[in-house]
């Protein structure tokens, strides 16, 4: 699964890695971005277009909205039959820039937190759904999901799923809004190469949700 992660780049350099005109308001780097926050998404079309979502997408059809458990993950292998996502894949797709993501490795009755992130150190993006939901005032609420599959070698040792992290070339395929083909996308929803990847472990402040501080990212000494 996919529950935290962080994106610590400046908005320049995402928006020159991931080629979006728009200037999102409030953006600020974030080091432990959970679950139901907003996150920073970007979707195609004409051009480009960052801006944020709720983390755990709400169907339009919900009938609970925001209240209802929120779907923060979509698993690749049934992402294209489930009612919920489903329609998302053919005709609602973004990205989720992250620079690193979390998993919790079970040792002994404890679990250690580590982070995972490329070994150039570059930010990647998550291959993300979205929807739009309307309350009854008429307020529209846009939240995302991210899409996950079997774990690399990287990853088995910590978790048994990661998170779909897309390669550079696929993002453009990915945000495609005139490809609505199941089959094709979901080739997409593939483990990234265990090369790319590294993993270190981090100190237990990312537990919490309150603690947003570069020290969530920072290496364990000794480790």
């Amino acid at each position: 699964m996919c529950g935290r992660y962080s994106l610590t780049a400046s908005l320049q350099e995402l928006a020159e890695r991931f080629e979006f005109d728009s200037d999102p308001e409030s953006f600020v780097p974030r080091y432990n971005v959970s679950p139901t926050q907003q996150v920073l998404t970007v979707i195609g079309g004409d051009a480009r277009k960052a801006g944020f979502m709720r983390w755990g997408l709400i169907p339009s059809w919900s009938k609970d909205g925001p209240s209802s458990r929120p779907l923060i993950n979509a698993r690749a292998e049934t992402v294209a039959e489930k009612p919920t996502f489903r329609g998302p894949l053919k005709n609602r797709r973004c990205l989720v820039p992250a620079d690193g993501f979390f998993e919790w490795q079970k040792v002994g009755d404890s679990k250690r937190p580590m982070r995972i992130t490329m070994r150039s150190g570059e930010p990647f993006a998550f291959a993300g759904l979205w929807s739009m939901w309307t309350d009854p005032e008429g307020n529209r609420i846009p939240s995302c999901t991210i899409i996950t599959t079997a774990a690399n070698e990287v990853l088995k040792p910590i978790h048994h799923r990661m998170p779909v992290i897309l390669a550079e070339e696929a993002e453009d395929i990915w945000l495609d809004t005139a490809l609505d083909d199941s089959d094709a996308l979901t080739q997409l929803l593939e483990p990234y190469p265990d090369d790319a990847l590294e993993a270190y472990e981090v100190s237990r402040l990312v537990n919490s949700a309150s603690n947003d501080v570069p020290e969530v990212t920072a290496p364990v000494q000794g480790v």
